[in-house]
């Protein structure tokens, strides 16, 4: 939001440094990717998912939070107003990602129109990441029976 209001970052009180538009954006995206590559390096996995829901849909679902009393609590003026920028939003969420996507730390872009898939494809990643830690429960040694076997008897 603050990438499409420039106005609201202006009032942030930034250092003078980085009151350059330009500045900011290269700065903070950079700060991410060094974190990534930080937990990445004391064996975080992280995988990331922008979820990309067509404009027809997103209006779908507005007048949905309208049509419905039990939704219209998740109604807002607010997003309609913002929809307005909807070309802004896109290009900004286009340099986050091609800023922040990297080998270790990669965007998924999933289709969010369609609710069932977007979550298969969500499982399947999420799946797919788990089992490349090659977890397993750890292996008891013979001597570590001999223990337990101790102290069962104990009890």
């Amino acid at each position: 939001m603050v990438r499409v209001h420039p106005e609201i970052l202006r009032a942030q009180g930034l250092p003078e440094g980085l009151r350059d538009e330009q500045t900011i954006w290269k700065e903070r995206y950079r700060s991410i990717v060094d974190l990534e590559e930080h937990l990445h390096r004391n064996g975080t996995r992280i995988v990331k998912f922008f979820l990309h829901l067509s404009k027809n849909e997103q209006r779908k679902r507005f007048l949905e939070r309208i049509d419905e009393p039990d939704k219209n609590w998740k109604f807002s003026l607010a997003d309609i107003h913002e929809r307005k920028y909807w070309r802004h939003y896109v290009k900004a969420y286009e340099a986050c990602l091609d800023a922040t996507s990297t080998h270790h730390a990669p965007w998924y872009v999933v289709p969010a129109d369609d609710k069932g898939n977007a979550r298969l494809i969500i499982s399947q990643i999420v799946l797919d990441a788990l089992d490349e830690l090659k977890m397993a429960y750890p292996k008891t040694t013979a001597k570590r029976r001999r223990e337990l076997k101790a102290i069962r008897k104990g009890l």
